[in-house]
């Protein structure tokens, strides 16, 4: 078993130390920030991640894993140090290095000879080459290994992966690192490194493409009269589409899909690439939520100002207390800006949100509002009580923008529903 070292105990950061001690490993994984290094300590994860918690505190019984604060101990005498740390966005659209540029400097002269550094952070293609140069050390190995954690999944993303990526000009160093997954079974890719690098924003901004096309299409069924559910449907059942990926909703976010999005963008652009689809893909989505907005203003009668609207869910899915370019607040800002007085709640948020003041139940979001509006698709709200929240609500109306209500029980309550491209039982 390998000595790893992990930089960053972000989300990815953190599932890679705690998924590689439960493969038999030693880890260390380093963070600048203390409060957070003694916590972790304790085995407590601070993130809402099913499976994460229980992981690290098995890891540190077992003592194949721990904490530091500074990077020393997480980069000299080990096999692999992994790089785990943010790339935001730039002012122009492109991966912020700076973050992953300050632990290489830092990593030159303090890690072992035959060590192996691994990029796991997502980066522009020609990163990974560009690391080897800034190195400088024929002693030391660069590679590619881009994550693709579901948030919410990302434990059983990690342990049961549906392929591992591993780019490098060397393969020995690439198949070493492919290796240290041996125990997740999972079929393995070995190319070069700006491949490796590319597959990561390929695969995001592919299915960001979908989510956008299903956007557009939903709204298409709403002018002609079709159902979206009945043609994603029918589009399901052909195998080379697949299955995932087509619900419409209130528009894509979180902390992948909108920086990889305008990262590839970037990198085309640089390249010299003209990449229209990519750009209407940001485009689409950007107009989803004043899409949704003008759907609820004219659900409770032409106007905003003044209207006391409940808003469920406002993380950016569900399984996750990630608010993170949430397209639930992008909603909720916009509302907002036309005189909406909004309540909120959600399973995983506790704390008020911008415009929105967050309530600790549904029943108290619907108390007098004039409306009510699914932004993020829990499963319990599918759950709700609705003839006791029409009964509490001044106007019983319902802007379903994940499809996730039942709709003859709604209306059976007296609800109004409005969904994103779909017909209803008058």
């Amino acid at each position: 078993m390998a000595r790893i070292g992990v930089i960053g105990a972000g989300y990815v950061g953190l599932t890679t130390a705690a998924c590689f001690a439960r493969l038999g490993h030693t880890v260390v994984c380093a963070d600048v920030d203390g409060a957070k290094v003694a916590a972790l300590g304790r085995a407590e994860i601070g993130a809402h991640e099913p499976g994460l918690a229980d992981l690290v505190a098995e890891g540190l019984r077992a003592a194949r894993l721990r904490f530091v604060l500074g990077n020393a101990d997480a980069l000299s005498d080990v096999d692999f140090v992994f790089l785990c740390v943010p790339t935001p966005t730039g002012a122009d659209g492109a991966a912020d290095l700076t973050a992953v540029n300050a632990v290489l400097r830092e990593a030159r002269d303090a890690v072992r000879p035959g060590c192996v550094l691994v990029i796991k952070s997502t980066v522009p293609a020609g990163t990974t080459e560009r690391v080897a140069e800034l190195v400088d050390r024929p002693d030391v190995q660069v590679v590619s290994n881009p994550e693709f954690l579901r948030e919410g999944h990302a434990v059983d993303d990690f342990l049961r992966p549906q392929r591992v990526v591993v780019g490098s000009e060397a393969e020995d160093a690439a198949r070493r690192v492919v290796a240290l997954y041996a125990g997740t079974g999972a079929p393995a890719l070995v190319t070069g490194s700006a491949s490796a690098e590319l597959v990561k924003y390929a695969s995001n901004c592919f299915l960001a493409m979908k989510l956008s096309y299903v956007n557009s299409l939903a709204e298409l069924c709403e002018r002609v009269g079709a159902d979206i559910g009945d043609v994603t449907e029918g589009m399901r059942l052909d195998d080379r589409i697949g299955s995932s990926f087509l619900e419409p909703g209130p528009g894509w976010g979180g902390s992948c899909f909108p920086k990889d999005t305008r990262a590839l963008l970037s990198t085309a652009e640089d390249a010299r690439v003209d990449f229209p689809l990519l750009r209407a893909t940001i485009g689409t989505n950007g107009h989803q939520a004043h899409r949704v907005v003008a759907m609820v203003r004219e659900a409770v009668g032409g106007t905003l100002a003044g209207m006391r609207l409940g808003l469920l869910g406002l993380t950016f899915k569900a399984g996750t207390d990630d608010l993170r370019d949430s397209p639930a607040l992008a909603v909720a800002s916009l509302l907002a800006a036309e005189g909406a007085r909004l309540t909120g709640y959600d399973p995983c948020v506790a704390e008020d949100c911008g415009p929105v003041r967050v309530l600790d139940s549904a029943e108290a979001v619907a108390e007098g509002a004039d409306g009510l509006v699914v932004l993020t698709e829990w499963p319990e709200f599918a759950e709700l009580d609705w003839p006791n929240l029409a009964a509490a609500m001044a106007r019983p109306v319902i802007v379903d923008t994940r499809n996730l209500l039942p709709a003859e029980k709604v209306a059976e309550a007296g609800f109004h529903l409005v969904s994103l491209g779909r017909r209803h039982p008058k």
